[in-house]
């Protein structure tokens, strides 16, 4: 059965309206993350938050009224693409405020050329996005653990500790995105395929 991106309550109730453009691995870089997150439950438990299945975040946008719109667009868009490489080259971190273990994602042609084709696609819109960033700043990643309830030593000690480069990196192909939206504290998820022109 295929796992929801996020299951915690309050997240849930926090992401309500929006919408999330993501890829998910299912093979290497799945089993990397579930490895890295599995590690980290054991050493923390409850006392973070996790998201409930490995995904790269393209884009997020928030159009509670305008779904079919927004469906429309990451169509187009995703007919036009090729399979996108994934490759985990680090367990990384984002710092405070936002202490957020990572898995650092390289930057593959393919990847690079679906989020500059994205934003190509979104800017002849007047969708509202939200958190975006140019391509040269954004950090592709897969959040494996939202620590930020930790204090500064428990944050600094885990970012410390999980910390590690990939001599060879979990690589994989993926297919398909999926368009996930979020009502009434409740996860919805299309997936659509690439290059289905």
């Amino acid at each position: 059965m295929t796992r929801d991106f996020m299951t915690d309550p309050k997240q849930l109730r926090d992401l309500e309206g929006q919408q999330y453009i993501v890829l998910r691995p299912i093979g290497a870089v799945m089993r990397e993350f579930d490895r890295v997150q599995d590690a980290a439950r054991q050493r923390l438990g409850n006392s973070v938050r996790y998201p409930g299945a490995a995904h790269v975040t393209l884009r997020g946008l928030y159009e509670p009224e305008r779904i079919d719109v927004v469906r429309s667009v990451v169509k187009k868009w995703a007919a036009a693409l090729h399979p996108i490489d994934v490759a985990t080259e680090a367990v990384d971190s984002f710092p405070a405020p936002w202490q957020i273990i990572i898995a650092r994602l390289r930057r593959t042609p393919s990847l690079l050329r679906a989020y500059a084709s994205l934003t190509e696609a979104l800017d002849a819109t007047d969708l509202h996005r939200i958190g975006e960033l140019p391509l040269q700043e954004w950090t592709f990643h897969l959040s494996t653990v939202y620590a930020k309830t930790l204090d500064a030593q428990a944050w600094a000690q885990l970012a410390s500790d999980t910390h590690h480069e990939y001599p060879t990196p979990p690589t994989e192909t993926i297919a398909e995105v999926e368009l996930v939206t979020y009502f009434d504290a409740t996860e919805y998820r299309e997936v659509i395929p690439l290059g289905a022109a």
